[in-house]
């Protein structure tokens, strides 16, 4: 309670983890789940709002200040302090906000999902738990993510593509399949991104517009490879996202809209 005041108790807990195993074996008693501070879940938010204002709190501190005083909502001490570790303080479960959700997709797979698709993903996640009937973890979570919107190959599969540019229009060929027949098509815009929806347009899916971009790299050095998400709007008015990576920026964006249109 003194480390709430910015008072330091003079006890050394900077392993307090290895003190309760200690405890535990030798007296065959177990630490209560939330026994302040020691506990296992004393450091874990279920709800959404907790994980919403965590996740903001987190983002406002200052990475040039590793020193300032500790002031994230819900957590009182930094669980550094007493050698307790970051990555439980977020669990999913079917109660669990978007914000938890894309803390995990963040801190533990390097993906900065858009602000907007936020709410999709959440929603997502939270029916897997609540089917399942248990908390997911990060591999789960990952897991879910990656056959929602990165593994998807029907009914479009992507098989070629090239752009080539000419004056200030890009030129797109590309080879698809689409219900199982293969199509070639092409077409001009005013990025890949523009000729590729001008592209399928020319097929009988339905119409659709793109409404969003963002991109990052995923990794780094020689290693990084680009990941894009889009949103798109279908003529009934339903907006959905897609996600794509790739090492070629143009390739990640394509395989983003194929994975909006996929899904």
């Amino acid at each position: 309670n003194l480390y709430t005041h910015g008072i330091h108790p003079g006890l050394d807990f900077s392993n307090i983890n290895e003190i309760r195993e200690v405890y535990e074996r030798t007296t065959r008693l177990e630490v209560p789940a939330r026994q302040p501070y020691a506990g296992e879940l004393v450091f874990t938010a279920f709800s959404g709002s907790h994980q919403d204002a965590i996740n903001k709190s987190w983002a406002a501190r200052d990475p040039r200040l590793p020193h300032a005083p500790w002031d994230v909502l819900y957590i009182p001490i930094d669980p550094a302090d007493i050698g307790r570790s970051y990555k439980a303080i977020i669990r999913i479960n079917s109660q669990s906000g978007k914000g938890g959700v894309a803390y995990f997709l963040e801190h533990e797979f390097g993906y900065s999902l858009p602000k907007l698709m936020h709410k999709e993903i959440g929603r997502i996640i939270n029916d897997v738990a609540d089917a399942k009937g248990t908390e997911l973890t990060p591999v789960e979570i990952h897991d879910v993510f990656r056959r929602e919107y990165l593994e998807r190959t029907a009914p479009l599969t992507l098989q070629h593509f090239k752009t080539t540019e000419r004056d200030s229009a890009v030129k797109c060929a590309a080879t698809l399949t689409l219900d199982g027949q293969t199509h070639k098509l092409t077409a001009e815009g005013n990025g890949p991104i523009d000729a590729f929806v001008r592209a399928l347009g020319t097929t009988n899916l339905p119409k659709f517009e793109v409404l969003s971009y963002v991109e990052h790299s995923l990794g780094k050095g020689s290693e990084a490879r680009a990941v894009s998400y889009i949103q798109i709007k279908t003529g009934r008015g339903h907006a959905l996202f897609g996600a794509g990576i790739d090492t070629n920026i143009e390739l990640a964006s394509v395989r983003a809209v194929l994975s909006a249109l996929n899904r």
